[in-house]
C-alpha cells in the first residue's frame, strides 16, 4: 500500500468534501501596462492573455509562486504556475487561496486538471474572453492537508521529470545546430570532423562551390481543389493541410515556403502535392543528396533573403543564386547520416526526446486526474 493510500484510509476513508474555488480563494485582475513600457530584456516577465510572457518590465505586481490564468485571447483559460515575481497585465487573472484548508500548489493542480472546463467557458465571437465566474464555480476536492501534500509531492515529481527532459531536448537541439553548422561550413577547414565515427581526411579541393540553381530546379505549387480525397499529403507553408488522390512529384524533395514562414523547410520522400505558397524542388541526385540540400538550407537562414516589406516572401531568382557546396557524394551521405541521428533525437515524435516528453505528459495528466478524483463525502 502506498503512502497516499495509507493517508486516505486514515484521514478520509469516506471521501473528500468538495468546495467551489470561489469559496477558497480570491481572483484578481492584473493592471494595464502600456506597450511602450514592455521590454525584451526586462527583469520581470509580464503575463497577459497568452501562455508565455508577452514581454518584460522593470517592476512587478505579483509575488512568485502564484497561479495565473489567461483572461483573454485564444489561450483564455490557460492555467499557469509562475515561480518568479511577475507583472500581471490587464488580461491576466491571479489566484490566491485565502483558506488554510488548501495548499496553493494543490490548488494549482486542481485548476490545471479543470483547465478544459474553464477554457470551454470562453465567450465572444472575436477575441475570446473568460469571466471569472467560470473559475469561481469550479468545484474541487478538499482532502486533509497531509493528503494534499502527498498528492503535490507525487505530481511535482512528474513535472520535474518532464522539465528535465525538456531541458535535455533544448541542450540537444543546440548541440545539433552546432554540429550541423560545423559539418556544413567548408570555407576555412581542410579536415571534416566527425562525431563518434572514425576521422576521415577530406581534400579541400574536392569541395566545389556552385549555385543552388545548378543542383536543383525550383517548381511552383498549384491549387489542389478539384481533386478527390486520398492519401497524398498536400503541403502549404504551415505543413500538411489535407490529402488528395494525386501527386505533383514523387521523388525526394525539399519544400521551401514562398510566402509566410519562409524559414520553415520540409523534407519529403513520398509522393506529395504543394499549393502556390510553397515551392518544391526537383533535385539532381547525380550531383547532390536531397537530404544534404535540406540540412544545408536550414543553415542558410532563408528569412534573411526576404524580398517583401509586408508578408515575408522568397523568389526563385533569389533562391537560385544561393552559393552551395558540393563535397563528394559519399561525404554528403556521411554528413547526412550524422545529422539524421541528431534530428531523430531532437524531433522524432515516435523515437526521440519529443516522444519521451509526450509520453511523460500523458502519464502526468492521467495520474493527476486519478489523484484528484475523490468520492464526495457526505456533509
Amino acid at each position: 500500500m502506498s503512502k497516499l493510500e495509507e493517508l486516505i484510509n486514515e484521514l478520509c476513508p469516506d471521501g473528500a468534501q468538495y468546495r467551489s474555488v470561489g469559496e477558497l480563494c480570491t481572483i484578481q485582475t492584473g493592471s494595464q501596462l502600456n506597450k511602450e513600457t514592455l521590454k525584451n530584456d526586462g527583469e520581470y516577465p509580464v503575463y497577459n492573455g497568452g501562455i508565455n510572457p508577452s514581454g518584460y518590465h522593470d517592476g512587478f505586481n505579483t509575488e512568485a509562486n502564484t497561479i495565473a490564468i489567461s483572461q483573454g485571447g485564444a489561450s483564455a483559460g490557460f492555467v499557469n504556475w509562475v515561480d518568479v515575481p511577475f507583472f500581471a497585465g490587464a488580461h491576466c487573472y491571479t489566484i490566491k487561496n485565502v483558506s488554510e484548508q488548501i495548499l496553493n500548489r494543490y490548488l494549482y493542480f486542481c485548476l490545471k486538471n479543470g483547465q478544459d472546463n474553464i477554457q470551454n467557458s470562453k465567450h465572444g465571437a472575436g477575441i475570446p474572453g473568460l469571466n471569472s465566474q467560470a473559475i469561481k464555480t469550479l468545484r474541487i476536492p478538499l482532502p486533509p492537508l497531509p493528503v494534499q501534500r502527498e498528492i503535490v509531492r507525487i505530481l511535482d515529481n512528474f513535472t520535474e521529470l518532464t522539465a528535465e527532459l525538456t531541458a535535455e531536448l533544448t541542450a540537444r537541439k543546440k548541440q545539433y545546430e552546432y554540429y550541423r553548422n560545423y559539418l556544413l561550413t567548408f570555407e576555412d577547414f581542410a579536415t571534416l570532423a566527425t562525431l563518434s565515427l572514425k576521422d576521415r581526411q577530406t581534400d579541400r579541393q574536392t569541395v566545389r562551390w556552385v549555385t543552388l540553381g545548378e543542383v536543383l530546379k525550383i517548381k511552383n505549387g498549384r491549387d489542389y481543389k478539384g481533386y478527390a480525397d486520398g492519401s497524398v499529403p498536400v503541403y502549404g507553408t504551415g505543413g500538411v493541410i489535407t490529402h488528395i488522390d494525386t501527386y505533383a512529384y514523387d521523388k525526394p524533395s525539399v519544400l521551401i515556403p514562398r510566402k509566410g514562414s519562409i524559414e520553415k523547410l520540409y523534407y519529403v520522400d513520398i509522393p506529395f502535392w504543394t499549393v502556390d505558397t510553397i515551392f518544391y524542388t526537383e533535385i539532381h541526385t547525380d550531383m547532390v543528396v536531397p537530404k544534404f540540400v535540406y540540412y544545408y538550407l536550414q543553415m542558410v537562414h532563408l528569412e534573411d533573403l526576404n524580398t517583401a516589406g509586408g508578408v515575408p516572401s522568397l523568389t526563385q531568382s533569389v533562391l537560385n543564386k544561393i552559393a552551395f557546396p558540393l563535397p563528394p557524394i559519399e561525404e554528403q551521405e556521411r554528413i547526412v547520416a550524422i545529422l539524421d541521428r541528431f534530428d531523430a533525437l531532437c524531433n522524432d515524435l515516435t523515437t526521440g526526446l519529443p516522444a519521451e516528453i509526450e509520453a511523460r505528459r500523458k502519464q502526468y495528466e492521467y495520474y493527476r486526474d486519478k489523484l484528484l478524483t475523490f468520492k464526495e463525502a457526505k456533509a
